[in-house]
């Protein structure tokens, strides 16, 4: 990232360690503070004030808050301990909050992930302002749903919220991604629920249940039964899941505050806030939404910051088994960049922050394709800076799918061959990396080298769903292969990624896949090259025309179908392909589509389909490209 000016970084350093002299290095706590809603439910709530010589002092401060399903008390990785990121922000002059969402832990009430958070974040700031020790703004933190609920709050847009900093999370339409996607449903859901509810029942029968139950057993035999699945024993998850699982239209459901964002941009706070997210996040695609949306309606700073990360978020350098170098992180990402942005958006201090660019994003690709000492490719990457999103200067470039299993941007012929390929609902094609939140133990997000290993526990060394003899996904039958020519020259892309393509089925629904790969040459430490996934998406195609509407197909008829992949950054270096893979399905990352047309979520049979990809000049398939040029110096590896 591009570096603070030396003199003014000083002034920062010293302003901070003066705050810190000014309090204690601990600060007072008081605990399982119970907050009423509007409802009369009560929340669990910590809080902690700067204190000196261990009193609290009597100063009207702004507030931080923390909401969390994940027990206020222990938190999750990226905020652990919460104690001691408490610590950090009251000896420079904030208040802290960290308070168990409704029904979790120690608060009241039943959980409903999601639904519940604009009210009570709401509430939960009103009460804040009533408090002799706070100066009326407030600020919010957290990761995943811990931005999912600073979402939820600017919704309603409170009094006294000054700023947000969403990382990794604030859906801003849960039906496109996230929970659904394009009508599939993402399995994350529900790994998510099991594993939360295996660590956290306290219920000692409930427990054992859990303990031996296996996700991967139960994985294979989708979709599950009301009652009949080990979600059952606590029917809070189980109606969740089901609700989600089997509600396939875009309607009221989807339109909720706690899981939707685009419906209410217009009423949403105008306070500065960033959307933080990776290439390989879940929520990258929010994250670009909720930016490009709010930034055009409010006058205060609205930012994007996106790099090569996972779920995982800002200060790792690498995402699955690649690696981009330490240019990628931002090490001081959860605590002294946090403090530079509440400094500056709460307490109005001149520093850095004021002067970063509206969108700054990692491009990949730059390394030199080596192995490095942890076994990862290194793909290296660099940052840049931009005014907005799509980037200036962008060319958006048809490459066409042609029938010889090429990929380039000459038009099709005009009797161009179709391709026909048959999708079976039993032997899908198995997930290997790609962008989406931490869904241990099952699969994991990132990228890989795109070839089956055996899975034996451990979704970062081996995939769940390959078979032997293990070889590279490319190989499968119903795996469409598009790829250009080595490139002559460097290629960078960055911006959204759409594949159009023109299909047929002998299905009245099923699904389309579509990824986008670097494909790196052989080399010494790679002999068979390396195909590295940079995106992908997927459509279910009952919802090819309307997300609330579904419409079958007629077997045979070709239709055109746009498939969005997630956006992304990449340098595809000379001697390198662009390769685009055509499919159906990406299991265990998405529910795998039975073919038959029944209800979502409900069937009983499934069937093979034979489908096909067309790419006559009337009836083309492509994918859209954002190239943009190489800036002036940039330094591209061997």
């Amino acid at each position: 990232m591009r570096p603070y000016p030396a003199v003014l970084l000083g002034l920062c350093l010293a302003a901070a360690a003066l705050a810190s002299d000014n309090y204690d290095p601990a600060p007072q706590v008081e605990r399982a503070v119970m907050i009423p809603m509007r409802d009369g439910i009560r929340l669990a709530t910590d809080i902690y004030r700067p204190a000196r010589d261990g009193r609290p002092v009597p100063d009207r401060l702004p507030v931080i808050v923390h909401r969390t399903p994940y027990n206020r008390l222990t938190g999750t990785p990226t905020d652990r301990p919460p104690a001691e990121d408490a610590a950090f922000f009251t000896r420079h002059g904030y208040v802290v909050v960290f308070q168990d969402c409704r029904g979790r832990f120690a608060s009241e009430g039943v959980f409903e992930k999601y639904t519940s958070e604009p009210e009570d974040s709401f509430d939960t700031i009103a009460w804040l302002l009533r408090q002799p020790w706070c100066n009326g703004k407030v600020g919010m933190r957290g990761w995943s749903y811990g931005g999912h609920v600073q979402a939820a709050a600017a919704k309603l847009n409170p009094p006294g919220l000054a700023t947000i900093i969403v990382t990794v999370g604030g859906t801003s339409n849960g039906w496109d991604h996230a929970i659904r996607h394009h009508g599939a449903f993402t399995l994350k859901q529900l790994t998510w629920a099991f594993r939360n509810l295996e660590s956290e029942t306290p219920d000692p029968v409930v427990k054992e249940r859990m303990r031996r139950e296996n996700i991967a057993d139960w994985i294979t035999r989708l979709p599950w039964r009301r009652g009949q699945n080990p979600l059952s024993v606590a029917p809070e998850f189980e109606d969740y899941v089901f609700k989600m699982w089997t509600h396939s239209d875009y309607d009221d459901t989807w339109k909720q505050m706690g899981v939707n964002w685009v419906e209410y941009y217009d009423q949403t706070a105008d306070i500065p806030m960033i959307h933080v997210s990776g290439w390989y996040d879940n929520y990258c695609r929010t994250a670009i939404d909720n930016y490009v949306g709010l930034s055009r309606l409010k006058q205060s700073p609205v930012r994007l910051l996106l790099g090569p990360w996972t779920h995982s978020g800002p200060e790792t350098t690498s995402a699955g088994d690649v690696e981009f170098g330490p240019a990628a992180a931002i090490p001081d990402y959860r605590r002294e960049w946090h403090l530079r942005w509440y400094d500056a958006f709460i307490k109005g201090e001149a520093n850095a922050m004021l002067h970063e660019p509206a969108v700054k994003l990692f491009v990949m690709g730059t390394g030199d394709g080596r192995r490095d000492a942890n076994g990862r490719l290194f793909h290296g990457g660099f940052w840049i800076e931009s005014p907005g999103w799509p980037l200036p200067r962008t060319t958006f470039t048809p490459y066409f799918l042609h029938a010889d299993g090429t990929l380039s941007p000459e038009q099709p012929s005009p009797d161009a061959a179709s391709i026909t390929y048959t999708f079976d609902p039993a032997n899908p094609v198995p997930t290997i990396g790609g962008s989406f939140a931490a869904t241990l133990p099952l699969f994991t997000g990132g990228a890989f080298d795109q070839r089956e290993k055996p899975f034996e526990g451990d979704p970062e060394k081996g995939f769940f769903g390959s078979k032997p003899p293990y070889l590279p996904l490319k190989s499968r039958p119903d795996i469409l292969v598009y790829e250009t020519e080595p490139l002559q020259e460097d290629v960078m892309i960055a911006g959204p990624i759409e594949v159009k393509l023109h299909v047929s089925s002998t299905a009245p629904d099923t699904d389309f896949t579509a990824k986008l790969i670097d494909v790196h040459p052989p080399s010494a430490d790679y002999p068979a090259g390396y195909d590295m996934n940079l995106t992908d998406g997927i459509l279910r195609t009952r919802y090819r025309n309307s997300p609330e509407r579904q419409e079958m197909m007629e077997p045979g008829r070709v239709y055109p179908i746009t498939i969005d992949t997630f956006g992304t950054a990449n340098v595809f270096k000379r001697g390198h392909r662009i390769r685009v893979d055509i499919s159906s399905s990406n299991f265990p990352c998405f529910d795998v589509n039975p073919n038959t047309g029944e209800p979502l979520g409900r069937n009983r049979r499934s069937v093979t389909a034979d489908n096909t990809i067309h790419h006559a000049r009337t009836t083309p398939s492509m994918i859209i490209l954002p190239i943009v040029p190489l800036p002036a110096g940039q330094r591209i590896g061997p």
